[in-house]
């Protein structure tokens, strides 16, 4: 997990998975966007931290994946200039990540949105849906209730944990509490749906005693309040800022130059001996033949040279 604040944010509520959500990727960016897809809000990710934990890729690997997902719409980074609750600002990276493919309108729209929130709720609040004429549609976030919705939307996450309208409107207060205490929806729909029993008799009674037995403490009143002052999207490659950098999906011109001398759909890049453009070739009188130096020495010590075919 990241640092209080930071690591993975979800762009917007989407429909359950299904084998194909990245099926128009290369191999390597369809492994990496199923793992990252499935890590917990707040979780880490950049390419480090996925490339300790991966048991394949390594660091460029996973660094060129993620300019991948970029490119293909599921990921972009920002930076956020924060007032907090103690009246101090300060600048944040985000990771905001999309299940869907966005194209570059959308998250313009989307960040766009994300000016003058109150990020400290932003998990539990959503933003308003801006939603590209040939993408899917999620549902619209229930009103006035954001417990009830999440509590509706249970049996999407879990079918063995489908709730009534009635069941929803009973365990809404209990859910409502959960959120004023800091939970996100992410968090409460995890706690309902993680380790049930087989069979699931009543997904009710399950719902209401872990909303009871497991309810979070409350926060303290004030702590990490924090608005969103401005936004800029960054390049997910070197991070330069859209104001000094024109950004085509996600990435500068010079990291999509990068990206696109890998070869596609090549889980192996880089190749075994790659040397970077920037790497200055040894000069010759540094290449030393080991060999002839060891002959060298054994005839100075009155021994024969060794053999060599």
């Amino acid at each position: 997990m990241a640092n209080p604040g930071y690591g993975k944010r979800l762009a917007a509520d989407e429909f359950p998975r299904v084998e194909a959500d990245f099926a128009h990727l290369p191999p390597r960016a369809a492994e990496l966007a199923s793992l990252i897809d499935r890590l917990p809000e707040g979780s880490a990710m950049g390419y480090k931290t996925l490339a300790a934990t991966h048991p394949v890729y390594g660091q460029q690997a996973c660094r060129s994946a993620l300019k991948e997902l970029t490119d293909a719409g599921h990921l972009r980074l920002v930076k956020e200039h924060l007032t907090l609750g103690d009246s101090t600002m300060r600048w944040v990276t985000r990771t905001y990540w999309s299940r869907i493919r966005r194209s570059d309108v959308w998250w313009a729209e989307f960040v766009r949105r994300v000016h003058g929130v109150d990020v400290t709720v932003l998990g539990r609040a959503g933003l308003a849906r801006v939603d590209d004429a040939d993408e899917p549609a999620p549902a619209p976030l229930p009103s006035p209730s954001e417990a009830y919705g999440v509590l509706a939307r249970l049996g999407r996450t879990e079918p063995r944990m489908t709730l009534s309208a009635a069941d929803c409107a009973a365990l809404e207060p209990l859910a409502c509490e959960w959120l004023a205490r800091g939970a996100t929806h992410n968090h409460l729909t995890q706690a309902l749906t993680a380790g049930l029993p087989s069979p699931v008799h009543s997904p009710a009674a399950i719902a209401r005693t872990r909303l009871e037995n497991k309810m979070p403490p409350k926060s303290t009143a004030g702590t990490g309040r924090a608005r969103v002052n401005k936004i800029v999207m960054i390049c997910a490659g070197c991070d330069a800022d859209e104001t000094t950098t024109k950004l085509t999906n996600g990435l500068c011109a010079a990291c999509r130059k990068e990206l696109d001398r890998e070869p596609e759909c090549d889980a192996t890049w880089p190749p075994v001996g790659y040397v970077p453009d920037t790497f200055r070739a040894a000069p010759i009188e540094y290449v030393v033949n080991h060999h002839l130096r060891a002959d060298e020495a054994r005839i100075a010590a009155g021994l024969p040279p060794r053999g060599r075919g």
